[in-house]
This record gives C-alpha cells, sequence and structure tokens, in this order.
C-alpha cells in the first residue's frame, strides 16, 4: 500500500473513531460508563482475551471459589468498558474541591493531599509509578490538577492521525507526554533534569526486563523506573485510582517509598523493581476486578 492510501486509510479511522467519541461525550460520563460496562461484559467473553484472563485470574487466587474468579473476570471487563467510555471525559470526571473535599466524584484522603502539596512546591524532581487500575489515566489528571509540573510515558497508537487526535485529548487535562520508543528514556531523563514529576505504568510485561516474583508467578518487569530512581536519587511515590460505587473514584499517593539499596548506597535496580511490584500486586489484592487482566503479563 502507497503512503498516500495509508494515510487516507488512517484519516478515515481516526474520523471514524472521532464521531464515537463525540458520541460518547454526548451521554456524559455516567451514561457513557454504563453502556461501556455492559458492551464489554457482554462482548469480552466471546473474545481470546477472555481466556488470558481466566488463566491469569486462576493463577493468582487459586484459593478463591470458582464463582469468584468469575465474579473479578466480569467486574474487569466492566472496569474496561468504563474506563474506554470516560476517557474523552477525564476533564469532567475531575471535580475535586479542596475546600469540599466530599462533595464531588473525586475523593482524595487528607494524607494525600499533602502529599500533593509538598510535592508541588519543593521544587525537585520525583517519579511516580501506577498501574492498569480503575481508571488508570487518572493519576496523571491529580498531578496536572494538583498543580505539579508532571511528565507521564503512554503508548502512542500506531494510526498517526488517530494518535494526533488523542494526544489533543490528553494535552488539556495531564502534563507533559512522552511518547514509548527509543528515545524515550532520554526524554524522561531530560524531564526530570527539569524538575518535573515523572509517571508511568509499571503493570505490563517487559521482555527485556529483570524477573520478579508478581502475584505467584515469575514475570519479566521493566526495571526503566528503578535506573531513573538510581541515577537522579529522588523520591519515588506509588499513585492509584480506586473505583467506588456511584462513578466515584479514590485517589491515593503513597509517602516516598524506601527503595533497597546496594552496598555502595545505591539504588539497587532488580531489588527496586521487585519492591514497586509488590506493592503494585498489594493493590491488586484489595481491588482484584479493577486490574487490567487480559493481558500476557507472564508470557515466556
Amino acid at each position: 500500500m502507497s503512503s498516500a492510501l495509508r494515510r487516507l486509510g488512517d484519516e478515515a479511522l481516526a474520523a471514524l473513531i472521532r464521531g464515537g467519541f463525540a458520541v460518547v461525550k454526548a451521554l456524559g460520563p455516567d451514561r457513557a460508563g454504563a453502556i461501556g460496562a455492559a458492551a464489554a461484559r457482554t462482548l469480552g467473553p466471546l473474545t481470546s482475551a477472555n481466556r488470558i484472563a481466566r488463566e491469569n485470574i486462576d493463577a493468582a487466587f487459586p484459593e478463591k471459589t470458582a464463582a469468584e474468579r468469575a465474579a473479578i473476570l466480569r467486574e474487569s471487563w466492566e472496569n474496561l468498558g468504563r474506563t474506554a467510555s470516560e476517557y474523552v471525559h477525564l476533564g469532567d470526571l475531575w471535580d475535586f474541591d479542596i475546600e469540599n473535599p466530599g462533595a464531588g466524584r473525586i475523593e482524595l484522603l487528607p494524607d494525600s493531599i499533602e502529599r500533593f502539596v509538598r510535592l508541588r512546591d519543593d521544587g525537585k524532581p520525583a517519579i511516580f509509578f501506577a498501574a492498569h487500575l480503575a481508571n488508570w489515566e487518572l493519576p496523571a489528571v491529580a498531578a496536572q490538577r494538583n498543580g505539579l509540573a508532571s511528565a507521564a510515558l503512554y503508548r502512542r497508537p500506531n494510526n498517526e492521525a488517530i494518535a494526533r487526535d488523542i494526544l489533543a485529548m490528553r494535552e488539556g487535562v495531564m502534563g507533559t507526554l512522552i511518547a514509548a520508543g527509543h528515545s524515550a528514556p532520554i526524554r524522561m531523563m531530560e524531564a526530570l533534569d527539569e524538575g518535573l514529576h515523572l509517571g508511568m505504568l509499571i503493570d505490563q510485561r517487559f521482555g527485556r526486563g529483570p524477573k520478579v516474583e508478581f502475584l505467584g508467578r515469575t514475570a519479566a518487569a521493566n526495571p526503566l523506573l528503578a535506573r531513573l530512581a538510581r541515577r537522579f536519587d529522588c523520591p519515588v511515590h506509588g499513585a492509584r485510582a480506586i473505583r467506588l460505587p456511584g462513578g466515584r473514584f479514590r485517589l491515593e499517593l503513597t509517602e516516598a517509598i524506601e527503595l533497597p539499596r546496594d552496598a555502595k548506597g545505591q539504588v539497587d535496580i532488580q531489588a527496586a523493581t521487585q519492591l514497586m511490584n509488590d506493592i503494585v500486586a498489594g493493590w491488586i489484592r484489595e481491588h482484584p476486578g479493577q486490574w487490567l487482566w487480559q493481558h500476557r503479563r507472564w508470557r515466556d
């Protein structure tokens, strides 16, 4: 296919998706989320990803009954559908008011608020690790809406036209966006050099990474954040969203994690990567139906 035809096809697909986004936007976050959950709950089990998710849940929770594991799988599909439908509503979802913290759909506990304020005002870089839990875009929105100068790594769609539209949607509600790729580590280092707060999802397979224990099995993990923490010796925090009843969310920011160090006093890459994955695994065990089980995290 010629490059001109490929661009035309990309633009046509992007226009179709743009129309879909407009419909979802018009529905509002609550109706769109309910429809997305119903669609994913119905169609998800018909896909090959359902088998992957079911096998992952079975391996992670052998102590649970078949009914309990089926409920986790069902909730995971619903969460995925809601998250996809909420994508165009990220700016509307964030309604946290520090003067009236319990009034909206976003909840921040006092200790997390204090940490955001301290990080915002200390003039230093920091690293945030997060995972595909609940609506995993919200921690990046939280950083931007709390005034943190921030940057986040994201996976850019192969379709250039779609990538352009998604980037435009994200730029208004998030900080600096760094596309995953060969140049990403350099841009991430530049962000920390500039004093930004750098965020990254760490819970997917990274074939070239070290092996860690994750939910009872060995998995390949991405050591990049541990390497950056070693290089910049900056604080590392965990950030997560928790989906609550009634279309609400709780956002949590941990205190700085005490990373393991080697005999020279530098961050131990393997041990630090393991520790961050242990924390994420604990989050998943708390709310297993809110995690993205549909990927091959433990693929050899």
